[in-house]
């Protein structure tokens, strides 16, 4: 399938499956389950939860792990990770693109994206936004690359393809959201590391 935007092409084709092969190690989730349950803390009452982009799953199976109770779904442009975020049977998958209107029959408690936004093209984040908005019920989290100012970074010889800007700070000026909390997970870390990540917890 064809999409509108060099950037949907790149990740819906033969670059995912090099990015999945580097990403499929355990110890990542160990780091997302710290991650997560940093986010998690801060959001009481939780009960459903949504993530935008969930490649192989690795986040929701971090979520699974804080809480076999969760009501997990996810969204992800790549059909062979979809495909293998649905053999963990832990979520309800379906593959589609961020800058489509994504329709579901409710709303969802939590809705996330995690090093995702700053792949999309910046002239068409306004449409991943709006669908992080309008799935959510209550709150918003954004677990990406962090820059006051937006930047491009070039991205495994890839240009392009990777941009830093203030995410959550876009989504407060747009739709009024209210900063719950927010933190920053280093390289690093001893224990659990991650990419540099900046994450903000909102909530409408």
């Amino acid at each position: 399938m064809a999409y509108k935007t060099a950037q949907e092409n790149f990740w819906a084709g033969e670059f995912c499956e090099d990015y999945i092969k580097r990403n499929n190690d355990e110890r990542l989730v160990a780091s997302n389950i710290a991650l997560f349950r940093d986010i998690i803390r801060s959001a009481p009452n939780i009960g459903s939860i949504l993530e935008l982009g969930c490649n192989i799953g690795l986040n929701l199976k971090a979520l699974r792990a804080l809480n076999d109770a969760f009501e997990l779904s996810g969204i992800e442009i790549n059909e062979l990770a979809a495909a293998q975020a649905r053999m963990l049977k832990i979520a309800d998958i379906r593959c589609g693109s961020l800058l489509d209107p994504l329709k579901s029959e409710a709303s969802f408690d939590l809705v996330f994206t995690k090093t995702v936004l700053i792949h999309i093209n910046p002239d068409e984040l306004d449409k991943a936004y709006e669908n992080l908005y309008r799935l959510s019920s209550r709150y918003i989290a954004v677990c990406e690359y962090y820059n006051p100012t937006p930047m491009m970074v070039p991205y495994r010889g890839n240009q392009e393809r990777l941009f830093k800007r203030d995410f959550a700070g876009e989504l407060i000026d747009r739709y009024g959201l209210k900063l719950i909390n927010y933190g920053f997970a280093y390289h690093r870390d001893n224990y659990h590391s991650q990419d540099d990540i900046t994450w903000f917890l909102l909530e409408k």
